[in-house]
């Protein structure tokens, strides 16, 4: 199945490390956090990314234009008959990457919309480029397939503030971004949507995360699959601070490659 990965924000609350890249290309040890979540997809077999670029989306092409001299070791030699020699093999071979040019400023729906054209089939995964989990994806696809709805997205229970869920059993029925409660389960940003999504798109200043969730959730098409696993995003410099002590020592829960 096909993942859609959004890009393309600013990253303000993180301009620490955001001033000259955009947040998913932050580092979690050596690598960007978006390789991180690419790599947990990967893991449940899920290769195919399309990349929603907007802020600084140069710095990820680049990125994956030079991939193997990125993430490689190698060997140099100059001179009027250049070469390079690769040292360093890896599991990302079979990985196709789409990377398209979503806007400076469109709003996550928006730049959902504009990627949809290069979405396969019936139904795709969505997540945004700064959040990593241990969740069970195929899990959640399964539970998506079952309900037959048009959306699912993976409820959690954080100790901060996302998108509040009102759940009658497994179906949403309320949403609401950014409520003060910490006692609910949350939206944790790792969709299975169905492509007439796009029937809820409209325009560059469409926000997925207001009109069209909650009008999925007052229509019975949008359900949570709970997750009471690991979950952590990356939105301020404490939390990026949290996922490279995780990984430093050794204890990443989302590293299940």
């Amino acid at each position: 199945m096909q993942v859609v990965i959004l890009c393309g924000g600013l990253g303000t609350r993180l301009r620490e490390e955001t001033e000259y890249r955009p947040k998913p290309m932050v580092s979690v040890g050596n690598r960007p956090i978006l390789w991180h979540i690419m790599k947990t997809y990967a893991a449940h077999g899920h290769k195919d990314f399309i990349l929603c670029l907007g802020y600084k989306g140069e710095v990820i092409r680049e990125f994956f234009l030079n991939y193997l001299a990125m993430t490689s070791d190698l060997t140099l030699r100059l001179g009027r008959m250049p070469s390079v020699e690769y040292h360093s093999t890896h599991d990302e071979e079979d990985w196709t990457v789409t990377l398209v040019d979503t806007g400076l400023k469109t709003m996550t729906g928006g730049r959902l919309a504009r990627v949809l054209p290069h979405v396969r089939g019936e139904n795709f995964l969505l997540t945004y480029g700064d959040g990593v989990t241990d969740s069970d994806i195929n899990a959640s696809i399964a539970f998506h397939q079952k309900h037959g709805g048009l959306a699912t997205l993976t409820a959690i229970l954080p100790e901060n503030r996302f998108g509040h869920l009102g759940l009658d059993g497994t179906r949403v029925r309320s949403f609401q971004e950014k409520p003060q409660s910490k006692d609910e389960f949350v939206n944790g940003g790792y969709f299975v949507l169905n492509k007439r999504i796009g029937e809820y798109l409209a325009g560059e200043e469409c926000v997925l995360e207001k009109e069209p969730l909650a009008r999925l959730a007052a229509e019975g098409q949008l359900h949570a699959y709970e997750h009471r696993g690991f979950w952590q995003c990356m939105d301020n410099y404490r939390e990026y601070e949290l996922l490279n002590r995780l990984w430093d020592a050794g204890a990443a829960p989302w590293k299940i490659w």
